[in-house]
């Protein structure tokens, strides 16, 4: 499909394997721009919310499904190994809205070590809690306006690297998140 829409591409469409998102700026471009290329069968029209790819995306942003965090606040604290990993991957797939993760998270990803006892301790219980806390109020993160500056603040830990990638809203008064992005360091980084 890419190949099929790339004059398209990031202009009035975005493309996910075989998902499509028509943009247009006014309603009656919109319907002008599905015209071009839809199958009237195969489409849900005039829809202002909606899911992709397990995010809710609608006029302000782009946000966590509540399913996805209810599923992490109803985790009980990891015991085994397959705990930890399970909540590890669910928070992973959600990353991109959690500021400073792999900080967080240090102590639970220390439990994967290999030759590491799976010894929870309250360091692990507390980076539990914390992401939990954090998604009581998960960030709505803002679609990037092509032509406006980007903000990037880089952080940078003994264990961890991450930054957040930002622009001013309309008003050029308040900074709004596009993306988080954390990393883990190894050893010889």
């Amino acid at each position: 499909m890419v190949t099929l829409f790339h004059d398209m591409m990031h202009k009035e469409v975005e493309v996910y394997m075989d998902d499509m998102i028509m943009k247009s700026r006014t309603p009656d471009q919109h319907v002008e721009d599905l015209r071009k290329l839809l199958n009237l069968a195969k489409c849900t029209f005039g829809v202002k919310v909606g899911k992709l790819l397990g995010f809710i995306v609608n006029e302000k942003g782009i946000q966590v499904d509540s399913d996805k965090i209810k599923a992490i606040w109803n985790m009980p604290t990891p015991k085994t190994e397959t705990d930890v990993q399970g909540f590890l991957g669910r928070v992973n797939y959600i990353a991109r809205f959690i500021s400073q993760l792999t900080a967080t998270c240090s102590p639970i990803f220390k439990l994967l070590q290999k030759n590491q006892k799976m010894e929870r301790n309250e360091e692990c219980q507390e980076a539990f809690e914390k992401v939990k806390q954090y998604l009581e109020t998960p960030p709505i993160l803002v679609l990037a306006v092509l032509g406006k500056p980007l903000i990037l603040y880089p952080a940078m830990l003994e264990e961890s690297m991450g930054c957040v990638l930002g622009q001013l809203d309309a008003s050029r008064k308040k900074e709004q998140a596009i993306y988080y992005l954390t990393k883990k360091l190894t050893d010889c980084e």
